[in-house]
């Protein structure tokens, strides 16, 4: 028997497919199955935040499966309420599916967003969206928090004599990301499967950052109650983003090494930059520098300004490739 496509489906049973992947992990006092759900909110703030995952820019479905995606697209959302010291209550999920797909891959996506809430953000789960059918594969997800008892943690507070740290790691998902344009193409550069028994121990770790990040969230709220007095995620590299923190603050972060390129400009490890006042750091977060006065850079590392461009921008550096 041919597997079943989401063509041979209407959007009622489709959806009734998720709705029974993602089982009773709803906090809402109104969860999916209406219009919209109703989200109680301690203490009358909520923090919002959106992202969008597009077959071709942002995942190759040769490289992807529906699990990883959906895993992939819930943990950069949550990374983002995280950073702003906020803690994850839910998340909304439109997707736009070509007719087809394989159901079980819908199945398979609806699952990576129920475990990796399960994993990274107790409490929080997929209270709605929306589903419609489109060419390319989009996967679009709204994430809301909470604050709790703290303020929110914007890039603009660093001052000179903070401290700068890092909680989670840098440079492993873009090692993958190498590995997987490297090894796993044919001689026309399209994407073809991963064959995992190809790769070392570390090279399927480093794969499985890429694919499959696991953000450090519950260090956001961690960072805000402790002080934190600026942070941000970084996706696109650490130059980049901690560029744009400096920016926002006017003060230059001075980093200290070692650290390799792929740290450097890599991006999608989806690590928390912080800065603190003196003293000793939260769990979870190692030193990577200071922050000093304004100078003529926005960043230095060991005391030099970087060499080459950092970071990733899509407009730049999308090889306009699917697979």
């Amino acid at each position: 028997m041919s597997e079943q496509r989401v063509r041979d489906l209407s959007e009622r049973d489709l959806l009734a497919r998720i709705l029974a992947v993602l089982g009773s992990s709803s906090r809402a006092l109104v969860g999916p199955g209406d219009d919209a759900a109703v989200l109680a909110v301690p203490g009358g703030r909520v923090v919002a935040t959106t992202d969008t995952l597009v077959h071709g820019p942002d995942f190759r479905l040769a490289w992807t499966g529906g699990y990883d995606l959906g895993f992939k697209a819930a943990a950069v959302n949550l990374a983002d309420v995280a950073a702003m010291g906020a803690r994850p209550t839910a998340l909304l999920v439109a997707l736009a599916v070509p007719d087809d797909l394989p159901v079980p891959f819908v199945d398979e996506l609806a699952a990576g967003f129920r475990d990796a809430c399960e994993r990274l953000a107790p409490g929080c789960a997929v209270e709605g969206g929306d589903l419609t059918v489109s060419e390319t594969l989009t996967v679009a997800v709204t994430a809301l928090g909470v604050l709790d008892d703290v303020e929110p943690v914007r890039r603009s507070g660093a001052r000179p004599g903070d401290t700068v740290a890092m909680a989670g790691t840098l440079g492993a998902a873009a090692r993958g990301l190498e590995i997987l344009f490297r090894r796993f193409r044919d001689a026309a550069g399209v994407p073809e499967p991963v064959d995992p028994a190809a790769l070392s121990g570390a090279e399927r770790d480093d794969v499985r950052a890429q694919l499959r990040p696991e953000p450090p969230v519950a260090a956001g709220p961690i960072a805000a109650r402790a002080g934190a007095t600026a942070m941000m995620d970084v996706s696109d590299g650490l130059l980049l983003d901690a560029t744009r923190l400096a920016e926002a603050s006017g003060v230059t972060l001075a980093l200290t090494g070692p650290m390799d390129a792929a740290a450097l400009t890599g991006g999608e490890d989806h690590a928390l930059l912080a800065t603190f006042p003196p003293g000793p750091l939260p769990d979870g977060f190692r030193e990577i520098g200071l922050v000093v006065e304004r100078g003529t850079h926005a960043v230095t590392l060991d005391g030099e300004a970087p060499r080459g461009r950092g970071g990733w921008d899509p407009y730049r550096d999308w090889d306009a490739g699917r697979g």
